[in-house]
């Protein structure tokens, strides 16, 4: 079998509300933090230990406005996308290095805004959104 596949899925909290960056030509993307959390118990002293992930999401273009209008710090939202990893110069001269989740899907579990929209969920990013031509390498965005 010669396929592979990069696919995640995650549940979880905003960790902040999503930050908009706009490029030349109408473009944007939108970035957030999310918070995954496990729990488990430790057996030696019984104490419930709670131990959070941070995963950096990013959405595209419409998606990412549907986000920035919709979500806020909290929030608990269900994605899907896959893991890409990138570098850029600081302006420092530094290489700083990264990994994201490139959201594909996603469906807003509870939000803050939820009277606004009367529990609307958005589903399954239609195609147009999900095929967008963003390329991170040539964004111009520093980070």
């Amino acid at each position: 079998m010669n396929a592979t596949l990069n696919k995640v899925m995650l549940i979880g909290h905003l960790g902040d509300d999503v930050k908009m960056h706009y490029f030349e030509g109408g473009n944007c993307i939108g970035r957030f933090p999310l918070a995954t959390n496990e729990v488990y118990i430790n057996k030696s002293t019984n104490e419930k230990i709670t131990s959070t992930e941070w995963h950096n999401l990013v959405v595209r273009n419409k998606a990412a406005e549907i986000c920035e209008k919709y979500l806020s710090k909290g929030d608990k939202i269900y994605v899907e996308g896959r893991i890409k990893s990138r570098q850029w110069q600081a302006e420092d001269g530094q290489t700083k290095y990264t990994t994201e989740i490139q959201v594909t899907e996603f469906t807003f579990l509870t939000t803050k805004k939820e009277s606004e929209y009367n529990k609307h969920t958005i589903g399954n990013v239609p195609d147009s959104i999900k095929n967008s031509n963003f390329d991170p390498h040539n964004s111009h965005d520093d980070h």
